[in-house]
């Protein structure tokens, strides 16, 4: 078995620079399967603007692109007010805001219990976790001649544990639309996160949920699978993947492009392509862990097991991090107004860049939340 060493060992380039404007590059340019949109949420910002400025936060690197867009929004709506956002990495953004460095992180994931007593021990309050940012994780890879791949989640487990090592393995034949294609005598090189990754952790759930026992890894924001290489950031794994033949990875669908393809994944319903609209039909099957209270992290489990025609079940859900009560009220009255226009005015342009609007029924949830924070 192939133990996992950084991508670099073996030549593969892997870049961590997040700040995809300053290299030129737009991650969602190309949408990977993208035939058909989701329908935004209704409703436009009512904002009582003012608080400090500007707000600090870190986290997931997988929202940085929406949390562009909601700073731009924020700042239309309320002339002067700014957040600066660094895109260290969902582990890395809980730990800051939890020792107080920043008002509020962003995460692939909701907080663990030992995380949540942490954040309401530095809040004085429960912290809340609130979904904004809805995104499909692609199964991205790269092979040369092979451009419409299907992959079941059993397969796909092998593949990220070392179960199944060649591409032209009968296990990969086998899949209902890959009859036909031409699979080569390749080696499969596994690319996986090497920080701490809230995608990591909820494609490790999926794989866990839906591989009918084929994954017994477990999840968490480290990769368990003990095979391949790694990569920093969404955009390393991408670029590691581009640059090898054979290569796959898992990556938010915006980071799937330029060279890299995204496979179908078959539930037991058919292949399924990754695409907003299908997206939105399993967004459908979600419930929240705690129904009826304030903090909105998602049970995905029922989303991620679901054989639902049509419906694409690999999605990650980033949240914002945020006390209930700030200590100090002109924090607590920007998080408070940066948020409204990021489940409003901010979640139509959200599709340009490949993430799925949040549903009108969550968008109520998250204002009505976002309302009681004090």
């Amino acid at each position: 078995m192939k133990i996992m060493r950084p991508a670099g060992a073996i030549g593969i380039v892997a870049t961590a620079a997040l700040v995809l404007g300053a290299c030129g590059s737009d991650p969602a340019a190309t949408k990977p399967g993208s035939t058909g949109a989701a329908a935004a949420p209704s409703g436009a910002a009512n904002v009582e603007c003012g608080g400090k400025s500007p707000l600090s936060a870190e986290g997931s690197s997988a929202q940085k692109n929406a949390i562009d867009i909601f700073v731009q929004a924020y700042a239309a709506k309320c002339s002067g007010q700014k957040v600066n956002y660094n895109p260290s990495g969902s582990g890395a953004g809980i730990k800051q805001f939890n020792a107080n460095q920043v008002d509020f992180a962003g995460s692939d994931s909701p907080l663990k219990d030992e995380e949540a007593e942490k954040a309401k021990a530095r809040c004085a309050s429960d912290a809340w976790n609130l979904p904004l940012v809805v995104g499909p994780v692609a199964v991205a890879y790269k092979l040369s001649g092979v451009d419409k791949l299907t992959l079941t989640p059993e397969v796909t487990a092998k593949i990220f544990n070392g179960g199944i090592t060649k591409w032209n393995d009968p296990a990969i034949k086998a899949v209902k639309g890959n009859e036909s294609l031409n699979l080569p005598d390749k080696a499969i090189q596994v690319i996986s996160r090497t920080d701490e990754s809230g995608t990591t952790d909820n494609f490790q759930k999926y794989l866990k949920v839906a591989s009918k026992g084929a994954w017994t890894q477990g999840d968490g924001k480290k990769f368990n699978g003990g095979v391949g290489n790694g990569a920093e950031k969404s955009n390393g794994v991408a670029n590691a993947v581009k640059s090898a033949d054979g290569a796959i990875t898992y990556v938010e669908s915006a980071f799937a492009k330029d060279g890299i393809s995204t496979a179908l994944i078959d539930s037991g319903s058919g292949g399924v392509e990754l695409s907003a609209a299908n997206v939105a039909k399993a967004l459908d099957a979600a419930k929240f862990k705690k129904e009826g209270s304030n903090d909105l992290a998602l049970d995905l489990d029922a989303i991620y097991s679901s054989n639902v025609p049509g419906a694409y079940p690999v999605i990650l859900a980033t949240y914002e991090i945020v006390c209930s009560k700030y200590a100090d009220a002109e924090v607590g009255k920007a998080v408070k107004a940066f948020l409204n226009v990021a489940a409003t005015d901010g979640q139509k342009p959200l599709s340009e860049k490949g993430y799925v609007p949040i549903p009108q029924s969550l968008q109520d949830k998250v204002l009505t939340a976002v309302k009681a924070i004090a």
